[in-house]
């Protein structure tokens, strides 16, 4: 699975996304869009200027937190969901 996330440095949103990988223990690529070629192509690639935006095999996820992207990884099977106890 090829991962591409566009976050900011610092951002709860951004956070959630990072928190998400980390707990699926998923390799991603991070372009932080305070780069601004790297905004660019968030806009480019996305259609809009809202983030966090990430890229998974070819399909983007725009404006999404990490609840959302975690929610499109199970429901594509890409992950199995991890239950809090």
């Amino acid at each position: 699975m090829k991962i591409t996330a566009y976050l900011k440095p610092t951002c709860g949103w951004s956070g959630g996304v990072r928190d998400v990988f980390a707990r699926y223990g998923l390799d991603y690529e991070e372009r932080l869009i305070s780069e601004p070629e790297n905004y660019a192509e968030m806009v480019t690639r996305s259609g809009q200027a809202l983030s966090p935006c990430v890229e998974i095999d070819d399909v983007m996820l725009a404006d999404v937190g990490g609840e959302e992207v975690e929610e499109y990884l199970v429901k594509e099977s890409l992950v199995v969901e991890l239950i809090a106890y």
